[in-house]
């Protein structure tokens, strides 16, 4: 459980580092060489997503809701905009959805 967290964790910084570099340099003024790096990290989410060991469509469902967590921890690292309690509560929500999804038992 804790190979399959961190694993969603890495996967979902990936996303948003490949997503954030271009918006730097789409709308803050940033350099466009800041594409490179952002390509590399939008490559390495993709990859990441295929090292889960279950089917490919509850991984991605259930990745939502870790990548709902970690924007929102983003918010507050990176924007310096700290979350409020509707924030916070709305996290706890899809994490425990995520947490429904990939380990609940299932039947064979």
């Amino acid at each position: 459980m804790l190979k399959t967290l961190l694993l969603f964790l890495l996967t979902a910084v990936a996303e948003i580092v490949g997503c954030y570099l271009p918006y730097l340099w789409l709308r803050k003024g940033g350099s466009a060489w800041l594409l490179l790096p952002a390509a590399a990290s939008l490559a390495s989410f993709a990859w990441l997503l295929t090292l889960h060991p279950t089917a490919s469509g509850r991984v991605y469902a259930a990745y939502g809701g870790v990548y709902v967590t970690v924007a929102i921890f983003w918010l507050w690292w990176v924007d310096q905009i700290k979350p409020g309690r509707w924030d916070l509560l709305g996290a706890t929500l899809c994490l425990a959805g995520m947490a429904v999804i990939m380990f609940a038992p299932r039947t064979a």
